[in-house]
């Protein structure tokens, strides 16, 4: 080429052109291969951290959680193991994988991190075959806790007071010559209160001649369909929950010691009954205890020894369960004590008055990690019946405290656990929603 013809073209427009998008088509091509680079390891990572999630999610489930931490780690690094192989172009080795798992009580902690590196297509041309990927991800749950529930439930004579309104206006009606009586008491000598029922027989037996359905009966059949409550909760929860069932009057009855068969403490609840006395103010032909047939401390003491100390309900092996107190009662003592209070007394030291007039053992159980679950199956107003008026004359009745009967029982549960039936309402649904409370409101560890 001549000079002439170098110098025409360089002073060409066209030219100049040409030869600067030459010069800039390489560094532009570079860029927009980097950065579709960029685009695909930012994908790619986005599906390891998904993956990440997934591993430590799948060693927290309900399944997982009931079993060991070693299986925990297995089951979060093979989820990821796994999932990992599916996504083309990154290098992966399973030994850039850590998973941890620590428990502390009932709660697990599981961490997976891991690092892998994205094949590049165009940045290693300049000498990034790969781009760096890393990431982790965390997951936390609780385990339900083993609970052992103990139940004592009230079968003492005001527990046979009819269940419905309408039940205590039959009985009522039906029991004239006493002066109309709500309760059907259970006695095995009638004969001697000359109670002027049709055939001689106690007002126990007259509620089941008029069909009439008792206290006592829809709290037998609560304590039943609890169990099935129950042994659907555990398997859900995946949780162990054992039962033992004991009931009070003067005494302290055992239905169904500590078992972790639902089905046996089912039918054990069955046998649950209203207690039975001799006769009016006897306990026996030859003991006269002024139906002093509600014995709370002799019932407190009992329960209180027969827990032992709970632990945290953890799977450990070391470890034993919660424990719970259910405490269903109407929340009226009638037993021999000392102390002078606003309240009935006769026959030398017999009182009614509402619970814990003597010793606060509500307290002394929950102090020992125990929580109570209380029941208040209301004492229902009887404005027909003299006793619960005034004692027959004798002094301000029941009815002058009754009032105060749930706000002391509410005091005695711990928080959230506690409850009240009213006259008609359902006990068996009060016990469950009581049950599923005392599940779900989980005590915290030591």
């Amino acid at each position: 080429m001549r000079v002439a013809d170098l110098r025409r073209y360089l002073r060409s427009s066209e030219g100049n052109v040409g030869l600067l998008f030459a010069l800039s088509a390489l560094p532009i091509i570079l860029l927009a291969g980097a950065g579709i680079d960029y685009t695909s390891a930012a994908y790619r990572e986005d599906r390891l951290n998904a993956i990440a999630d997934a591993a430590a999610l799948a060693a927290v489930t309900p399944t997982m959680m009931a079993q060991s931490d070693a299986n925990s780690v297995a089951t979060a690094t093979n989820t990821f193991n796994a999932q990992t192989s599916t996504i083309p172009g990154i290098s992966y080795s399973p030994q850039n994988l850590k998973v941890t798992v620590s428990d502390s009580g009932n709660t697990r902690y599981v961490t997976v991190s891991y690092v892998a590196s994205s094949y590049n297509s165009f940045s290693k041309i300049l000498g990034m075959p790969t781009t760096h990927l890393a990431g982790s991800s965390q997951a936390t749950s609780t385990s339900s806790p083993n609970i052992d529930f103990y139940l004592l439930l009230d079968d003492s004579p005001s527990m046979a007071i009819a269940a419905t309104q309408a039940g205590i206006d039959t009985m009522v009606s039906h029991t004239a010559s006493q002066g109309g009586c709500a309760f059907a008491c259970h006695q095995s000598n009638p004969a001697s209160d000359n109670l002027g029922n049709p055939a001689g027989e106690d007002n126990y037996a007259l509620a089941r001649n008029l069909g009439v359905k008792l206290r006592i009966d829809l709290l037998s059949q609560a304590a039943q369909n609890l169990m099935t409550t129950a042994q659907q909760a555990a398997n859900i929860n995946r949780a162990q929950y054992r039962m033992a069932i004991y009931t009070f009057d003067v005494g302290f009855n055992t239905i169904q010691k500590l078992t972790s068969n639902l089905n046996t403490a089912q039918v054990a609840a069955a046998k649950i009954n209203v207690f039975e006395v001799y006769a009016n103010n006897f306990l026996t032909s030859s003991n006269n205890n002024n139906d002093e047939d509600t014995n709370y401390d002799n019932a407190m003491t009992k329960i209180n020894s027969t827990m032992p100390a709970p632990g945290n309900g953890t799977k450990s092996a070391s470890d034993t369960p919660q424990e719970v107190l259910f405490f269903v009662t109407d929340g009226v003592e009638d037993e021999c004590q000392n102390p002078t209070l606003n309240a009935y007394k006769g026959g030398g030291c017999r009182q009614q008055y509402l619970m814990n007039s003597n010793a606060d053992w509500c307290t002394a159980i929950k102090n020992r990690g125990i929580r109570i679950a209380v029941l208040y199956t209301e004492y229902l107003p009887l404005p027909t019946n003299a006793w619960y008026v005034n004692f027959n004359g004798l002094g301000a009745g029941i009815s002058s405290f009754q009032p105060q009967i749930g706000p002391r029982l509410e005091s005695c549960a711990s928080p959230g656990l506690y409850f009240e039936v009213n006259v008609g309402q359902d006990i068996s649904a009060a016990l469950t929603a009581l049950f599923q409370s005392a599940v779900q409101t989980v005590r915290l560890t030591k």
